[in-house]
């Protein structure tokens, strides 16, 4: 009996081993497979919104008093993203990078923005750019956090503001007048009514556009030094001011405090907030010293580098869209955010563009892509945070939202809860609290529906995730009925081509697929799990499935 059960324990251990190879293999760069920006599978999440590991820093600053429905925070932090991290739900996924809102102290109190009472849950009202807010969790929590997503293979971005500080509170005072503006409020007219004004009331601007040396706040001098950490806050500044020799305007102090989370936590990028609120060559500036300090950071620890990539920069331009190409119209101005800052700007107009045909769009994305945008990217979605116009409000074409999303040529943005339809419609919100419900973990466990869409979007985010050309290559129509295209991809030594079919009779297939692949080819669809030969130039099998995914192992 000993035996026996030596055996199946051993047995036990190696599938386990072999599942964890097989996630692995999803997400982890090889020489073979390099990881490219371009055709990354990037998911979002509201740190607050995600998923609760600590509950014991639910409640801090005394941030208990009454809000809106859906405006207070509600337990999601940094050891809630690293526990699914180690489960393997983003790997299982096809999630190779992630986003989460800005982690750092937020101000205190909160205040009515006209939509009920809020605090800053949403982590775009900061108070110490140089301090993990507690309900988020802790700088060893952060770093732990890094440690676990590079280990699977799964970049980390974090959100970066310059343009504003939180609101102003009975708790929390208005930073001194040669830091901050608080009038007048923008009109989005032309640059100046853009760019030197606060975006809402109550939300002071730091003056970006000046060169004045100034003091640091007095409400952070008592801080730190109420915190014990003056001094060394104080030191660290003045070797940044004397390395770079800029002067000790606002911009630079926070361009400072933003790059220490490279050096000091080996991030991968920045989703940077309010780009078209702020002077282009601060994003310029921005981009050189985070260019440094990952340059650093590699340095330093060569043995954690994932790959050569260049420290990645994707900015919010508040209604970009690919057909701008490099450059966006302000009203009185053109500015390309690209020039000498920007890898990638979010699109806005793939929710629009969703509407029109699988081709129509695959096309424009690819020649757009390809050509005028070639050496930059796209962040497309479909859903997010503040845009409450989304592709699919109701969550009735969850499945539909996945071919469209993670098969149209750019990086693709999942926001949380896409993949599970999360519900966006919330009674009782006001605003953009809709948007950002907590994630829907028990649906995921109870529901056969939830279980059968999370299912499409892992089939379809592991294939996009294994094969860069899903994202970054060249689309081709291969086929009009059934609709069948490929991709193609070449960097260096490195090529890779996919073949997918869309809307698929279901049972018996025969795919022509002689432009692309050769006869006695295996391929795979990474949808049915089957191997395909290729003979006399076709692709012959059956699926219950309308969706096929071929591309060579």
């Amino acid at each position: 009996m000993r035996s026996i059960f030596v055996i199946v324990i051993a047995s036990l251990m190696f599938l386990m081993n072999c599942k964890g190879k097989a996630q692995e293999n999803v997400s982890e760069v090889s020489p073979e497979r390099p990881f490219v920006w371009e055709g990354a599978n990037l998911y979002f999440l509201l740190t607050d919104r995600f998923n609760n590991g600590d509950a014991s820093n639910d409640v801090n600053f005394n941030r208990t008093k009454e809000t809106g429905i859906l405006r207070g925070f509600e337990g999601g932090d940094l050891k809630g993203i690293t526990q699914k991290i180690k489960e393997g739900y983003f790997t299982d996924l096809g999630i190779n990078a992630i986003w989460m809102t800005p982690v750092v102290e937020q101000i205190h109190d909160g205040t009515d923005e006209g939509t009920g009472f809020s605090y800053g849950f949403h982590g775009y009202w900061t108070s110490d750019w140089t301090n993990i807010d507690p309900n988020f969790g802790t700088k060893e929590d952060l770093k732990e956090l890094v440690a676990t997503a590079h280990e699977n293979g799964i970049r980390i971005l974090l959100d970066a503001v310059i343009n504003h500080t939180g609101p102003v509170t009975e708790i929390d005072t208005v930073w001194p007048e040669e830091w901050v503006r608080t009038s007048p409020k923008c009109e989005f007219q032309n640059y100046e009514t853009t760019v030197t004004c606060t975006l809402v009331a109550n939300l002071p601007d730091i003056r970006t556009e000046s060169n004045d040396a100034v003091d640091l706040p007095p409400q952070l001098v008592k801080k730190w030094k109420d915190e014990g950490r003056f001094d060394q806050e104080v030191a660290e500044l003045d070797e940044f001011f004397e390395r770079t020799g800029h002067p000790r305007a606002p911009r630079f102090y926070i361009m400072k405090w933003l790059s220490d989370y490279i050096s000091e936590y080996g991030i991968d990028g920045y989703r940077v907030d309010t780009v078209k609120h702020t002077e282009e060559y601060v994003w310029q500036e921005f981009k050189k010293e985070c260019d440094y300090q990952f340059a650093q950071w590699k340095a330093n620890n060569p043995e954690k580098v994932l790959d050569d990539n260049e420290f990645y920069l994707v900015g919010e331009v508040y209604n970009y869209g690919i057909s701008n190409g490099q450059m966006f119209d302000i009203g009185d101005r053109k500015v390309n955010y690209f020039e000498d800052s920007f890898h990638s700007l979010i699109n806005f107009e793939l929710k629009y563009d969703a509407n029109n045909g699988y081709e129509e769009v695959f096309t424009k994305y690819s020649d757009l892509l390809q050509n005028e945008m070639k050496n930059h990217g796209t962040l497309n979605y479909l859903s997010s945070h503040d845009d409450g116009n989304p592709f699919d409000p109701s969550r009735e074409k969850p499945f539909e939202t996945a071919n469209r999303l993670l098969l149209t040529p750019g990086t693709s943005q999942v926001y949380y809860g896409d993949e599970v339809a999360r519900p966006l419609l919330i009674e009782g919100t006001q605003g953009d609290a809709t948007l950002r419900s907590t994630m829907n973990w028990t649906d995921i466990e109870s529901n056969e529906q939830t279980k059968a869409i999370l299912e499409h979007w892992q089939k379809l985010g592991r294939f996009r995730a294994k094969h860069p050309a899903v994202g970054a290559g060249l689309h081709k129509r291969m086929s009009k009925a059934p609709y069948v295209f490929s991709r193609s991809y070449s960097s260096n030594d490195f090529e890779d081509v996919v073949v997918i079919g869309i809307d698929l009779p279901k049972g018996n297939k025969s795919i022509d697929v002689s432009d692309v692949f050769l006869d006695g080819d295996i391929v795979h669809d990474a949808y049915s799990s089957q191997d395909v030969e290729v003979i006399d130039g076709k692709l012959n099998f059956s699926s219950e499935y309308e969706i096929s995914l071929f591309g060579k192992n």
